[in-house]
This record gives structure tokens, sequence and C-alpha cells, in this order.
């Protein structure tokens, strides 16, 4: 089973659904789903960026709105996450994570560093978001020529081992700060990157 949450920030690409996925809109991602005509099971959030017309046209559609006060200690697009979580969802796809505002972007990216149990990839167009944990492997999909950066989240990313990569990594490691691990391309697909400790971002960009 798929949680899939629309954020209030840039969406650049279509949203293709399967009938099982869980469609959640964190606050003014419904507005997205309006647009696009999608029905958004959950809209989770303090609600201030949509109007009475554009809450009354979701409550018809069956929304069920969990409300949240405007001064609260977690974005709308984290609540949305816990409520995913909450419902037993432990694959998530986050669209609309990314925007004009660097904070809220930035935190929007290390969302998933917090979340150990949960399997997040933000997509922005045709960039794709995947965090890497100790100990555990990645399958990255696309075609020869896509661009793939590694960059460490926090302190070193031990132990690198990467496949289908044109500048292969053989147990290296990676620190945070350098710029080692951008714009590496994609040889054959998938690649497959393997971590022996640390956090590790693995952006895929689509070409």
């Amino acid at each position: 089973m798929r949680a899939v949450i629309i954020a209030n920030g840039w969406l650049n690409q279509a949203i293709v659904l399967s009938p099982e996925d869980l469609l959640i809109a964190a606050d003014g991602g419904a507005r997205h789903c309006l647009e696009k005509g999608l029905h958004p099971a959950y809209v989770v959030g303090d609600m201030d960026s949509l109007d009475s017309d554009q809450v009354a046209c979701l409550e018809s559609q069956g929304a069920q709105f969990v409300r949240y006060p405007s001064r609260k200690d977690q974005t709308d697009l984290e609540l949305a996450v816990d409520l995913a979580q909450y419902l037993g969802y432990s694959e998530i796809l986050i669209l609309g994570a990314l925007g004009a505002r660097w904070d809220q972007t930035i935190a929007n990216i290390l969302l998933p560093a917090a979340r150990p149990n949960l399997r997040i990839t933000l997509v922005d167009g045709d960039q794709e978001i995947h965090l890497l944990r100790t100990g555990e492997q990645i399958r990255l999909p696309g075609k020869p020529g896509d661009i793939v950066s590694l960059i460490p989240l926090a302190g070193t990313a031990a132990g690198i081992r990467t496949r289908n990569l044109e500048y292969s990594l053989e147990g290296e490691d990676l620190l945070i700060g350098s710029t080692r691990g951008v714009s590496n391309v994609m040889t054959a697909a998938p690649v497959i990157v393997e971590l022996v400790e640390g956090l590790l971002l693995c952006i895929v960009h689509h070409l």
C-alpha cells in the first residue's frame, strides 16, 4: 500500500495514481487536487491556504478534514506524513514539497531522516529524492545519461558502493559539505547504491 501526499509547493508533473493509493492533501495541496480533478481522502492542516468555496467543494467530494490550529509545532506536510503512518502506510510518495521558500523546501527534504520505518520518495517534475540509511541498499530507476547525485546528510556517509554509475564508488566515504558525489551519470539502469553507515540523499534527475 502506498500513500500519496500532495503538498502546497510547486507541482511540475502529471499525477498518476493506482486504485490502491491513499491520497492525502497537505492543506494548500488540496488546491492542486481540485485543479487536477483528484479527490483526496484526507485534507490535513490549519486550512489557511483554502477558501470556503474550496473547502465546501472538497467536503462534497467526501474528503475528511483533519484540522490543526495555525499555531503548531509541525508543518502541514509533516502532519500529513504522520497521518499516513498512523493509518498503516510505510511507503509514501510526496509531490509538491519543493517551492520558492528555502526553509520549507529544506525541511521537507529532511523529513524522511526522522522516520526510519518509512520509505519516503519526494518527486518534483523529472527529479526524485530518496534517503538511504545505515546498512541499506537502494535501486534507482532511470536510463543511461540520467544524473545521479549522492549527498551525505549528517557527518560521514561511510562505505558507499555503487553500480552502473560512470564514476563508481567502491566502499568509499563521502563527507558532509563535499560536492564529490554531485552530478554522476547513470550508465545502465538501475543504479545500485549500498551504504555501510550514515545518511545519504540519492537524487535522480531524469533527462
